[in-house]
């Protein structure tokens, strides 16, 4: 039975990074220390340019995870589903790892008998119910994004909500890019719920730079931080270590 921790970074943007890192680079990054990067860009009358489509699916890809481009009307569904598909991902690729060893290296879930494949995804979904999941949302408020924000703010409290109907544990971090004084400030961090944001969120400012990457980068310290105060806290660190992505 998998007992570790989903972690993962949801990226939501309109466009291409301008300043920093690079943002696939740093996405890698993020995979490999077992973080899955997942992307939403938002369009609203207007469509994202090609290059602004290939950084989002480079991020995802490099990351591990999702990329979905969508209208700022369907954010809020989009939200949830992105959100649930990279967790139910993720947890798909232990299953087959744990199956690999059992049944060999090229043994997959897709290659059990019809009825052991159900079963199997069976277990799937009741992971994806209880296992614990961070998240930790990067919010891009560079200028184009002013009109967008008071919908990625309703689709963070609907992501609340439908998380927290699951039986495992959710915490929530927010960070936006660029901040007032940085490139990213933290505006909320680590809590059981997003309800924290109805007041923030009215009081964000917008500006012109997009510095995805080291908005990436923060979020990976954040992770670590978090990590780390755990061990300092708890007599048995054993119990805190997440499951290699």
């Amino acid at each position: 039975m998998y007992t570790g921790k989903i972690r993962q970074i949801l990226l939501i943007t309109d466009g291409c990074s301008n300043q920093g890192e690079d943002p696939i680079a740093m996405a890698a990054l993020a995979h490999e220390q077992g973080i899955t990067v997942n992307v939403i860009g938002v369009m609203e009358h207007d469509v994202i340019d090609e290059k602004g489509m290939t950084e989002i699916e480079g991020i995802a890809a490099s990351g591990g995870g999702v990329s979905q481009i969508v209208y700022a009307e369907a954010l809020s569904q989009t939200v949830q589903m992105v959100t649930r598909k990279a967790m139910n991902q993720t947890i798909q690729g232990v299953v087959n790892r744990e199956l690999q060893q059992i049944l060999g290296r090229s043994k997959t879930m897709e290659d059990l008998p019809p009825e052991k494949r159900g079963e199997v995804m069976e277990v799937v979904d009741e992971l994806g119910e209880t296992v614990e999941l961070e998240v930790l949302i990067l919010v891009d408020t560079s200028a184009s994004m002013k009109q967008k924000l008071p919908t990625v703010k309703e689709a963070l409290l609907d992501l609340s909500l439908s998380l927290n109907a699951r039986s495992g544990d959710n915490q929530f971090s927010v960070y936006v890019f660029p901040g007032k004084k940085n490139d990213v400030e933290r505006l909320l961090d680590w809590t059981p719920n997003l309800q924290n944001l109805t007041s923030i969120f009215s009081k964000l400012t917008t500006g012109g730079i997009t510095p995805t990457g080291p908005a990436i980068r923060t979020a990976l310290t954040s992770f670590n931080q978090k990590r780390s105060l755990r061990s300092l806290l708890s007599d048995d660190d054993e119990s805190y270590m997440e499951e290699s992505i």
